[in-house]
C-alpha cells in the first residue's frame, strides 16, 4: 500500500444522515491515514476530518421517484462528471455512503476499472427491491452494514461484508439527560414536550410539515400545557416552515423552532411525531415513545407501496419485527389520526416503560466501536487492492 501522503480516497454521502455515518468512519480512519487526500461529495461532519466536497451534498438530497426525476439531469451530470474525474484520478478506494441510486452505478464503473469499492450501509433490500442484490454484487468489493441481520443476506450472495454496528448507538447515551437537554434549550422542566420531526430534506418537509403541525393544533385542544419543538436541518427548511406557520395563521401555537440540535430536542421531549427514516431509530435510542408517519408524492407512493416485502417502515419496528410503535402512512396520516395515536403514546405510563425496555435492548444490539471497525475494514480493503 502506498504511503498516506500518496493516497487518495473518494467518498460520496448524499444527505445529512450519510454525512454523520461517514464522519464516524473518518474519525477512525483519519488517524491511520493522516495525510491522505479525502474528497468527493459530503457534508460538515466529513469536513471535520479534512474531507473536501467537490460538489454540494444538498444537490443529492432528493427523495421520492418523481422528485428525483425533476432533478435527474442535474444529478446525472454530477455523477457523470465525478465518474470521469475518478477514472482519471484512480483513487486507492471509493466509499459510497448510502445514496444507492447515485452510488451503485458509480461503483460499478469504478470497480470494472479496477478501483476497489466499498458501500457503507446496505440498501434496504430486506424491505423492498430485493433484486438489487445482483447489482450490489457487481458494484462493491466489500459491504459495511449497520444492522446485525444484514450480514447473512450478503454472505448468502457471496458478497464480502462486515457488520460494524450503528454509529448512532455510540453517539446517543444509554441514559439520555432529559433535564439537561431542556435546560440547554430553555424549555420548562415541568412541561409535556412533543418533538416534531418532519424530515431533514426540504421535499419531506413540504409533504409532512403541514399535517404534523395540524396534529399539534388538535393535541393542544386536549392539553393546553403541551409544548412542541421542531429542529430544523438548515435555513431553507426553516424558511419554508416559518412561511407555512404564517400562512396557516398558527403563530400562537406553542411551537419552538430550533436550528439543528435534533438530538438535544429528542432528549428533551416526552414523545415524538417523526417522519420515517433514520430519525425513527434516533428516537428509539433516546428511549422515547413515538408515532411514525410519512407522506410523499402520491404517484411515488403508488409505485413504492407495491415493492414492499414487509409491513413495517419505521426502523424500530423493522428491528423488532412487530409494530412496537404506530405507523401512519400517506392517506392514513391525517391530523386526527396522528393526534389520536400520539395522545395514546403519551397517556400510558405502561406503554412508556414497555418501550423503554425494548429500546434499551435494541441499543445494546447495535452497539459496536463503529469508527474502529469500519476504519479497519477500509484499511484491509486498501491493503488487498479490493481482493478480500
Amino acid at each position: 500500500m502506498a504511503s498516506s501522503a500518496e493516497l487518495s480516497i473518494a467518498m460520496v454521502a448524499g444527505e445529512t444522515s450519510g454525512d454523520l455515518l461517514a464522519g464516524r468512519l473518518l474519525s477512525g480512519l483519519r488517524p491511520m491515514l493522516p495525510d491522505a487526500r479525502l474528497h468527493g461529495i459530503g457534508g460538515p461532519d466529513m469536513a471535520e476530518y479534512g474531507f473536501v466536497s467537490d460538489y454540494p451534498m444538498e444537490k443529492l438530497a432528493v427523495r421520492g421517484l418523481f422528485e428525483v426525476l425533476a432533478h435527474y439531469r442535474e444529478i446525472k451530470g454530477i455523477r457523470d462528471n465525478l465518474r470521469k474525474q475518478l477514472l482519471e484520478e484512480r483513487p486507492a478506494a471509493f466509499i459510497g455512503v448510502d445514496a444507492p441510486d447515485f452510488n451503485l452505478d458509480l461503483e460499478i464503473a469504478l470497480k470494472k476499472a479496477g478501483i476497489p469499492t466499498m458501500h457503507y450501509i446496505g440498501p434496504s433490500i430486506w424491505a423492498w427491491r430485493r433484486h438489487r442484490i445482483n447489482k450490489i454484487a457487481q458494484a462493491v468489493s466489500h459491504m459495511l452494514v449497520i444492522f446485525p441481520f444484514e450480514e447473512a443476506i450478503y454472505r448468502s450472495a457471496n458478497i464480502p461484508v462486515t457488520y460494524v454496528g450503528h454509529p448512532l448507538a455510540e453517539v446517543i447515551p444509554m441514559e439520555p439527560d432529559q433535564a439537561g437537554a431542556r435546560a440547554e434549550l430553555g424549555l420548562d422542566q415541568q412541561d409535556r414536550i412533543i418533538a416534531i420531526l418532519p424530515g431533514s430534506r426540504l421535499s419531506e418537509i413540504k409533504y409532512n410539515a403541514r399535517v404534523f403541525v395540524q396534529a399539534a393544533v388538535l393535541l393542544t385542544k386536549r392539553d393546553r400545557k403541551l409544548r412542541f419543538v421542531v429542529p430544523m436541518a438548515g435555513p431553507a427548511q426553516r424558511a419554508y416552515f416559518d412561511a407555512m406557520i404564517v400562512h396557516a395563521k398558527l403563530q400562537n401555537l406553542p411551537l419552538t423552532l430550533v436550528n439543528g440540535q435534533s438530538h438535544r430536542v429528542i432528549a428533551a421531549c416526552d414523545a415524538a411525531l417523526v417522519a420515517s427514516g433514520t430519525a425513527t431509530l434516533e428516537v428509539a435510542l433516546f428511549k422515547k415513545p413515538m408515532v411514525v408517519a410519512y407522506r410523499m408524492n402520491p404517484a411515488s407512493w403508488q409505485i413504492l407501496r407495491t415493492m414492499a416485502y414487509q409491513p413495517w417502515v419505521g426502523l424500530p419496528n423493522i428491528m423488532a419485527r412487530e409494530f412496537l410503535v404506530p405507523e401512519l402512512l400517506q392517506g392514513r396520516a391525517t391530523p386526527q389520526a396522528l393526534a389520536s395515536a400520539l395522545w395514546a403514546q403519551i397517556s400510558s405510563d405502561q406503554n412508556r416503560h414497555r418501550l423503554r425496555r425494548r429500546f434499551i435492548d435494541m441499543h445494546h444490539d447495535l452497539m459496536r466501536n463503529t469508527a474502529a471497525e469500519s476504519a479497519h475494514a477500509v484499511m484491509q480493503l486498501l491493503a488487498s487492492g479490493g481482493k478480500l
